[in-house]
This record gives C-alpha cells, sequence and structure tokens, in this order.
C-alpha cells in the first residue's frame, strides 16, 4: 500500500509518499480501506518528534481518524462485515490507503454523509464529548467558552453544546472566523487579535472552558468562571507553565482538569465510542451538527495540507483524500 511516512523529525517537507506492507488485522480489529483521513494538529506535533505514538502504533505513519470501507474482519469481531463503511479512531496509521483499527472504536458513517466528511468526525468529536460533557460536565442552560472556535475541535464544540442547549461563547483570530463561529451557534465571538476575551466576557461569566492555549489564558480563564465553574485543559499552545490565586481557586471551588486521548486504553476508547454513538449520532441525523470542511488534499499532498494546519488559515477541518 502507499502510506505518508515520515523519513525524520521536521517541517512538513519530511513527509513523503512510500510503499509499506498492508496491515494484517488482528481478531479483535477491522482492515479499513481508507477513503479519507482528517488532519489534526497532533498529526504536526508528532511530525516534528514532539508526541510518540503509544505501543503498538505505527511510528512513521501519522491519522488519529480515517473514513473508509471494511476489507477484513478479524475472527473475533461480531458487529461490522466486510463492505460496512465506517468512520475511526486510530492510535496512529490514518494517512494510509489500508488501516488497522480496534472494531470497538469504529462508527457507522452516518447516513447521507461522504467519507470526506465522515472522516473529520472522531479525533474531535471524541475528544468534546470526553472533555466538554463528560470531564467538564455541561449542562443546558450553562455558559460554555471555546478557545479556537474556528478549530476543528472548536467547530465541534460549538455546535454540540448548542444542540446540548448551553449558551457559547468562543475566540477566534479574525472577522471571518469570528463570523463563522457565529454562524454555527456562538452567541459571542471575540476576535483576540483586537479584544481581551477576559473583558469582553467579564458580565456574562462562564460555567466551563474547552480551553487548548494555556501560558498566559489560565490565569484568565479562572477569573471568568462562575462559582463551581470548570476549565478543561486539551492543550497549552502558549506553554504549560502558569500561575493562579489558589485561595481564589478555593473560595470559588474551581475545578481545574484536562486529558489527552490517544494514551487512553483501548477499553476507555471503546467506552467512549459508545458514549458518542449514543448522544452524538442522532444529532448528526438531525441534522443538528454538520461538518465543516476546509479543504480536501490528495495524499500526496500531506506536506501541503501540515503546512496550511500549522498557517491557521483555516475554518474547519483539512482532510486527506486517500481513495477513489
Amino acid at each position: 500500500m502507499q502510506a505518508i511516512i515520515i523519513t525524520q523529525p521536521g517541517g512538513p517537507e519530511v513527509l513523503q509518499l512510500q510503499e509499506r506492507p498492508t496491515p494484517t488485522p488482528a481478531p479483535h480489529e477491522l482492515l479499513i480501506r481508507v477513503k479519507a483521513a482528517g488532519i489534526n494538529r497532533p498529526d504536526v506535533f508528532q511530525r516534528r518528534g514532539g508526541y510518540p505514538p503509544p505501543m503498538g502504533v505505527p511510528a512513521d505513519i501519522l491519522g488519529l481518524e480515517v473514513a473508509g470501507v471494511v476489507e477484513e474482519v478479524g475472527a473475533a469481531v461480531t458487529r461490522w462485515q466486510t463492505g460496512d463503511t465506517v468512520c475511526a479512531l486510530l492510535g496512529g496509521g490514518g494517512y494510509a490507503e489500508f488501516a488497522v483499527v480496534d472494531a470497538r472504536h469504529c462508527l457507522p458513517v452516518p447516513a447521507g454523509w461522504s467519507f470526506t466528511e465522515a472522516a473529520s468526525l472522531p479525533e474531535t468529536v471524541f475528544t468534546v464529548w470526553h472533555n466538554v460533557f463528560q470531564r467538564g460536565a455541561l449542562q443546558p442552560g450553562e455558559n460554555f467558552l471555546v478557545h479556537g472556535g474556528s478549530s476543528g475541535i472548536g467547530i465541534t464544540a460549538i455546535q454540540l453544546a448548542k444542540a446540548w442547549g448551553a449558551r457559547v461563547f468562543t475566540t477566534a483570530g479574525t472577522p471571518e472566523k469570528c463570523a463563522r463561529c457565529e454562524e454555527l451557534g456562538a452567541e459571542r465571538a471575540v476576535n483576540y487579535q483586537t479584544e481581551d476575551f477576559a473583558e469582553v466576557l467579564a458580565a456574562e461569566g462562564i460555567d466551563v472552558i474547552l480551553d487548548m492555549i494555556g501560558g498566559a489564558y489560565t490565569a484568565k480563564n479562572l477569573n471568568l468562571l462562575h462559582p463551581d465553574g470548570r476549565l478543561v485543559f486539551i492543550n497549552a499552545m502558549q506553554g504549560a507553565p502558569a500561575e493562579f490565586n489558589i485561595q481564589h481557586l478555593m473560595r470559588r471551588r474551581l475545578t481545574i482538569t484536562g486529558s489527552t486521548l490517544r494514551p487512553r486504553s483501548a477499553d476507555f476508547k471503546a467506552a467512549l465510542t459508545t458514549a458518542v454513538e449514543q448522544h452524538v449520532w442522532p444529532l448528526l441525523a438531525s441534522g443538528q451538527f454538520k461538518p465543516i470542511i476546509y479543504q480536501e488534499l490528495a495524499l500526496a499532498q500531506a506536506p501541503e495540507a501540515h503546512a496550511l494546519m500549522e498557517s491557521s488559515r483555516h475554518i474547519g477541518k483539512i482532510i486527506l483524500q486517500v481513495g477513489a
């Protein structure tokens, strides 16, 4: 099969299309003929050498989410059959013509959705569901803030929180991005290039914040939270160290939490898959959540896709087209 290989840690140019053996599924796995693969920020970190894959995952093939057709079914798998169309959460290996995945981490391609649209779902939907709704315990009627509203995570969090009945706020870096976030359901999108989100949203107060920025945002986030508010981290793009007032945290009973999805156990991801199918897939069927695809590129254009991801020009998801 053809696959995009990390030839060495570095910039987008280190990604090359090469031949690799087609993987063989274990008894609990599926072999998927990949039709489309999503690009995610962790892919960039791994390409640079800063995000090693879990044990047993190809170290030189990126890709955390795919959509495609089941090519082969492991002997212990009962739900799926050859020819089924699925999207899947992977530990890696998605930038390829074929990928193996634990059958429990697959979901059916939503009715009427293309492979491109379905490939945009797993990494972001799983991340948002776990961090906003399970760890952050967002409730209908609460105020929710997600930073980076035009990212794949952002567009997902805005739509799911809105469908859940929360008031949604976000930050983004251009007027165009802010307008798009508001079209998706954000009540107010703050342009962080020209405004201080902490000042703009101070009168609202926030119950749950999903943050991928860290650094100087941390103290501002905590000051925005209502009593019993929850701050959930999924990244720290401005740096992990942060200072905040512990007494303030205690007086207002604030919770700081966070998670990374990729290193979690296969059983955890299987349980999360079940929860996502139960709670999120009906929203897809009813049209309350829609895919936002910024650009599709061919598999061989993975370097260009990574350069685009790093530029932060995109609104929504960047997808690699793998199979015809």
